[in-house]
């Protein structure tokens, strides 16, 4: 994998518009997938920003149309900054090769080579109708931003998966006579609400969804939705409630009839993020499965000294079945503290 330009031959210029163009791809988390979430900026013959944009939903324009659109005119002569290679093929949208050419771009610079064989080659159409392009400008940060899940699904085959856990300090998430909520404050369970509106999938068992009965959409916290929900999915084969909260109209909702987790994520063709929030056993099945790629840790400053174990893997009989992670960063969401774990190497 080529490493990043040498930041001192980047142009301040550039390397500005490409962590605006990072920025602008947070908002299509989600909401892109399949495709993955571009951001994209438009500088002038003058290094102006004169347009911005991301992916929309499939069907809808990526983010070098949205940001040409932005931009209007005074593209022309300009410069594209996008976070991955300009796509090179017509499917539910035309090629944005074709946009930028189009739109009469002097020269794009673009983070990411795109590693879809359908969609690749955005670079060469672009060099040969006399564009200027340069590649890998910022990659090591596009690639640690929004693109970071798509990228993995294009490498491994299958979603990235983040398990997340609240806990007291010792490692429970519920009180012996099964009282739960809250263990951790009000920022903490904001900071939850915000990924959740970024991914494509939440998973749950549906032992919590009889118990708790829990709504699992993205909200703010005076209860109103975020614009994108991801897919709520029941794990097991237990029947639920017909008035479970989780199978309402507020987001998508499937119920995946079994106890294995590969086949969770079989059911989701189209997740690149698929976040495992619910039950010890279920984060357990997981962990056994070896198809967690990244732990968030909530720890509530509290100690029960009894209670629900946060994790169980029934398998585990010695400190070698031990699932080793690496931590990657720690905030402070006062009272609790996030701790994120990733794998020590990334799965092949």
């Amino acid at each position: 994998m080529p490493d990043d330009l040498d930041p001192a031959a980047i142009d301040p210029t550039i390397a500005t518009a490409m962590a605006t163009a990072i920025a602008e791809s947070v908002g299509s988390q989600g909401s892109s997938s399949p495709n993955p979430p571009v951001g994209a900026v438009i500088l002038d013959r003058d290094g102006a920003v004169v347009g911005r944009g991301a992916t929309q939903p499939p069907g809808g324009p990526h983010a070098e149309v949205m940001a040409l659109r932005d931009a209007g005119p005074a593209a022309r002569g300009g410069t594209a900054v996008v976070t991955l290679e300009p796509c090179n093929h017509t499917g539910r949208t035309g090629p944005c090769a074709r946009a930028l050419i189009d739109a009469g771009v002097a020269a794009v610079r673009y983070a990411v080579p795109d590693l879809s064989p359908v969609a690749g080659g955005g670079a060469a159409t672009l060099r040969a109708a006399g564009i200027d392009v340069v590649g890998d400008v910022a990659r090591t940060d596009a690639e640690a931003g929004p693109l970071r899940h798509w990228l993995f699904r294009q490498r491994v085959g299958r979603p990235f998966v983040t398990a997340k856990i609240a806990s007291t300090l010792d490692g429970r998430i519920a009180a012996p006579d099964g009282t739960s909520q809250w263990i951790t404050g009000p920022r903490a369970r904001a900071a939850v609400h915000e990924q959740r509106a970024r991914l494509d999938a939440i998973v749950v068992g549906t032992g919590t969804v009889i118990r708790d009965d829990p709504s699992l959409t993205a909200r703010h916290a005076d209860g109103h939705l975020y614009p994108h929900q991801p897919t709520r999915v029941a794990m097991g084969r237990r029947r639920l409630p017909a008035d479970a909260r989780v199978a309402d109209d507020a987001a998508p909702f499937v119920q995946v009839g079994s106890h294995d987790p590969a086949d969770v994520l079989a059911a989701l063709p189209d997740a690149l993020w698929v976040l495992v929030e619910g039950g010890p056993a279920i984060i357990g099945a997981f962990l056994a499965a070896d198809l967690v790629d990244e732990v968030d840790l909530f720890l509530a400053p509290t100690i029960l000294g009894a209670g629900a174990a946060s994790i169980d893997i029934p398998s585990v009989q010695t400190l070698t079945d031990a699932r080793g992670f690496s931590i990657t960063g720690v905030d402070g969401l006062d009272p609790d503290v996030r701790i994120r774990l990733g794998r020590p190497t990334n799965p092949t």
